[in-house]
């Protein structure tokens, strides 16, 4: 569990710096163009490891439910999110931008209760009620201009609400092949829209610091991402995720010279107050787990991965990825809603911890 809270954290980072500097770079491009290259320069940053994992020939063996997955995430989470979401970048500071984009955690969690499996008991539910309760204060002080920047927002928000439970239950590519396909597809049909609905002005320097902000803030961050999610479940990484708006609201002061209202003062402390219940939200029951072959991030020593390497350089503790196999087992212990426990249950059967 360990490095996939690190690597969500790093993957918030690198995300929540994005919206600044996309700020700076759509003085000179749309919002179409931006997304384009930023998700192009994904999937250039992230070509060396998926060739040298194998990772075209991989997509082409995956069963159709991990294609249709793919697919979606493409479509919602590559193509149609971002541009939304600069839409609304366009016309609102990018400080109240970054805030608002803990509504991904929001729709995150309610997407997985209700379809994805992803338990969620009362103190989840408390978590956001805080979070939608602090978006409303900010798009309250916006005015009209902030209602609408922050319904772009929000709908960016739940495209990627389905597209981090999609990511998070595709097992048999690695993130980084995962992600460098969204980028594959979604950078150039972005650039084709952006360039058929407006002229392109972007400076050659422009263009390349899009290319570059798109291997970090989009590639990396994203293959970090669903890292985590399979380790801990796409509710709880976005959890983590959520930390994302404030270094985003750290970039926006630094490089953009804005300020921050009371108003935006009581969000942010509102938005943290409402992460605590989130974190400490878990549940213990009896739960089955059928024989399954898959590849994710993982270690050994938590008790789902007993297998041996033939590779004796490879301790089991450091975390690695290749395929492996599970037999059936049923068990009882204190679990998150990662790729091994996507499982219903009985309300009566579960304890909250």
């Amino acid at each position: 569990m360990g490095i996939s809270v690190v690597f969500g954290f790093i993957s918030a980072l690198l995300f929540g710096l994005a919206a600044p500097f996309s700020k700076m770079l759509l003085e000179g491009l749309t919002p179409f163009q931006l997304a384009g290259l930023l998700y192009t320069g994904a999937a250039i940053g992230l070509l060396p490891k998926v060739i040298s994992e194998k990772g075209f020939s991989k997509v082409l063996r995956m069963n159709r439910d991990n294609k249709k997955l793919l697919a979606g995430a493409v479509l919602l989470g590559g193509v149609a999110g971002p541009v939304v979401l600069l839409f609304g970048l366009k016309i609102a500071e990018a400080s109240s931008v970054s805030m608002w984009l803990n509504l991904e955690l929001v729709f995150t969690a309610l997407l997985g209760h209700f379809v994805f499996r992803d338990y969620l008991g009362k103190l989840g539910w408390l978590g956001i009620l805080g979070a939608v309760f602090a978006a409303g204060l900010l798009s309250w002080e916006g005015g009209m201009v902030g209602i609408r920047a922050g319904l772009l927002v929000a709908t960016a928000c739940l495209f990627w609400g389905l597209d981090n439970h999609f990511t998070a239950l595709i097992d048999e590519i690695s993130p980084t092949t995962n992600t460098f396909f969204k980028g594959l597809f979604a950078g150039p049909i972005n650039l084709l829209i952006g360039f058929t609905a407006g002229s392109f002005v972007g400076e050659p320097s422009v263009i390349g610091y899009s290319l570059i902000l798109g291997i970090f803030s989009y590639g990396v961050s994203i293959a970090l991402y669903i890292s985590s999610a399979q380790g801990i479940g796409a509710t709880r990484a976005q959890v983590i995720f959520a930390s994302a708006p404030f270094f985003g609201v750290g970039g926006s002061l630094l490089f953009l010279n804005e300020s921050l209202s009371f108003l935006q003062y009581g969000a942010a402390g509102l938005l943290i107050i409402a992460l605590i219940p989130l974190l400490i939200d878990n549940h213990l029951h009896s739960h089955f787990h059928e024989t399954t072959t898959h590849q994710h991030l993982h270690g050994h020593g938590e008790g789902h991965h007993n297998h041996s390497h033939d590779n004796i350089y490879l301790p089991g503790w450091i975390p690695h990825v290749h395929e492996h196999k599970h037999e059936n087992t049923e068990h009882r212990h204190p679990h998150l809603p990662d790729i091994h426990h996507r499982h219903r249950h009985k309300d009566s059967s579960v304890d909250e911890g």
